[in-house]
């Protein structure tokens, strides 16, 4: 290239990291664990209550069978919340999700006999697309991949915390009248509904992140992210208001540079003082509509690439082995110990006998454990060895983790304790390490962030699936285990999947390298976006601002540039950093 040319080349704009709106995510997403977690406390005894178990040995069956409701409804819709998501917008989607979770709550707080605990369960599921499109929203928050390692840690963190609180809110709310005889008098709806306590509460927190969530949360995807939101304009102005200055302009955190001030669509409504009037909307419905046909996503063959669902695959096995282990885990620490101790390196049985609340608080240092991990371990880990030979590293050793597991057993009494805490941090060190990764590789195996919301539903849905049928198996496998005399079976069989998850790894290759040049920019419609951004500037020719009109030239031509320069963007990077676009869309090679 000529040395114009390499003069003339501009580094892309770096963007700046999307605290505010990662915190507003936040503040939606902990709801969830929260309310979902907070059942485990008290639903061996909610079954028991029930009256189905003919033995305290078929509660757990049924417990589990309620466990699993949540992740089969969820397996159901995940792939069609996430094209919803791709048709609609994530924002709606999570809310609704929001919402379905808290329909939940409040029907299996009246639940009186197990099929309505089971239709509340599945209800949560089927209504809640959320675990995919919160994936997609990070991603399409963060664009920089120097930013991923840390924003892929913060969800995973929130989860962690709210599965800290859910079943402390749910262990201490659980038969308020019996345990708070002072506070709650009997004969009340708290007596005949011993558990609706808990899931009223849990409601009312979801209640407060959908306010959180319609009013604060920005849409992200790529065209509907410039449709002017109502939401978000009554939060600017509820800001405002408390900020008691109408002067000075609040800085409120956007896409476009993560650090923007309102679209322009949005100021426009906000001086029209939110008047009725829809004209705009219905204008800027004709304008999306204009910039789909314009911008095209790539079909489901083109979408669903080798690595996207080498990467899916692998998000199941994931899911399957790790399910394993938590429903695993806490059965092998309360299975009585042997009467002598092991002997033959495979056939002998025996756990550690603990107590509901010594592996109560085992749990428990786990989430805390998590979360430690999560925000200090995670991101420099990542953003020094790469998303992709950290995940691989963690697939090729998770297998070690298991196969050790019933080897405690060996272990003198004194030092058993600690092998269970180091059993327990490899497991959590590399599941930290595993999810993010998985993430962030499909996000960046995507051929366009227009079908993202998809794949991630398919990928939620595999998960779901995986996660339904893990503790069901496995329990199985250990309960026969047992039989035989080999209380190891089950951990060496989830050892055995864990390889195969390996060998899959050792396939993969890192699908930010990767080109997909019939997706590529190719598929944007230059032309067709130009003739349309002028179609509809002389349209509007002469309608007034303060009548609510949009500048859809401005929304409609800028959502076209976004998509040709992230698809730009994802062509430089696969040729490695040192080269970048020129105005013309042409490679410009710039050597240091």
């Amino acid at each position: 290239m000529s040395g114009t040319q390499e003069n003339g080349a501009q580094k892309p704009k770096t963007k700046g990291f999307p605290v505010q709106q990662l915190f507003v995510l936040s503040l939606c997403r902990i709801c969830e664990p929260i309310s979902f977690c907070s059942i485990f406390p008290y639903i061996y005894y909610m079954i028991k209550s029930f009256g189905n178990a003919k033995t305290d040995n078929e509660i757990a069956v049924y417990a589990g069978l309620v466990t699993s409701a949540f992740a089969f409804a969820e397996f159901t819709t995940g792939m069609m919340w996430g094209r919803i998501s791709d048709k609609y917008g994530r924002k709606p989607v999570l809310i609704m999700g929001l919402v379905g979770t808290m329909l939940s709550m409040i029907i299996f707080g009246f639940a009186k006999s197990f099929p309505v605990a089971l239709l509340a369960r599945a209800v949560g599921g089927a209504l809640n697309g959320n675990i995919g499109v919160i994936q997609t929203t990070v991603a399409e928050l963060v664009t920089e991949r120097e930013h991923q390692p840390k924003a892929y840690a913060v969800m995973p963190f929130i989860w962690c915390l709210g599965s800290i609180i859910g079943p402390a809110l749910g262990g201490l709310l659980a038969e308020p009248v019996t345990r708070y005889p002072n506070w709650f008098s009997p004969g009340g709806i708290l007596e005949e509904y011993p558990y609706l306590f808990p899931n009223m509460v849990s409601a009312g927190i979801l209640v407060i992140g959908i306010i959180i969530g319609s009013l604060f949360l920005e849409e992200t995807h790529q065209v509907l992210r410039e449709k002017p939101d109502r939401g978000i304009i009554a939060g600017r102005k509820i800001i405002a208001f408390f900020k008691r200055s109408n002067n000075e302009k609040s800085k409120y955190e956007g896409l476009n540079g993560y650090n923007s001030p309102p679209s322009e669509s949005e100021r426009l409504i906000a001086q029209d003082g939110g008047s009725n009037d829809n004209s705009g909307y219905e204008t800027f419905d004709n304008s999306v509509a204009q910039v789909k046909k314009a911008i095209k996503p790539p079909s489901v063959e083109k979408a669903f690439t080798p690595p996207v669902v080498l990467l899916i695959v692998s998000y199941g096995i994931l899911a399957y082995h790790t399910m394993g282990f938590e429903q695993l885990f806490p059965v092998f620490l309360s299975t009585p110990p042997a009467d002598e101790p092991p002997h033959h390196p495979f056939k002998f049985v025996g756990g550690f006998g603990l107590s509901t609340q010594a592996i109560g608080f085992i749990l428990s240092m786990q989430g805390l454990i998590s979360m430690t991990a999560q925000f200090f371990l995670f991101p420099p880990i990542v953003e020094y060895f790469g998303s992709f030979k950290v995940y691989r590293f963690c697939m090729l050793v998770y297998p070690i983790g298991y196969i050790i597991v019933p080897y405690l057993d060996f272990l003198p009494a004194e030092y058993s304790m600690a092998g269970i805490y180091a059993v327990l941090v490899i497991k959590i060190i590399l599941g930290v390490m595993a999810y993010p990764c998985n993430a962030i590789l499909l996000t960046n195996s995507a051929p366009s962030l227009l079908v993202l919301g998809t794949i991630n539903g398919v990928a939620a849905s595999t998960a779901s699936i995986f996660r339904a049928f893990g503790p069901t198996i496995t329990g199985i496998i250990y309960s026969k285990g047992l039989d035989y005399g080999i209380v190891g079976l089950a951990w060496w069989v989830n050892a055995a999947v864990c390889v195969l998850g390996g060998i899959q790894a050792l396939w993969m290759v890192d699908g930010a390298l990767v080109l997909h040049p019939e997706v590529e920019a190719g598929e944007m419609d230059e032309e067709a976006v130009e003739q349309m951004a002028v179609d509809v500037q002389i349209a509007h020719a002469g309608v007034s601002s303060t009548e609510g009109f949009v500048n859809e030239y401005h929304i409609v031509k800028k959502a076209a540039e976004d998509e040709i320069e992230h698809h730009q963007q994802e062509v430089a990077a696969s040729f490695g950093t040192s080269r970048s676009f020129d105005a013309s869309g042409s490679f410009i090679a710039s050597r240091s």
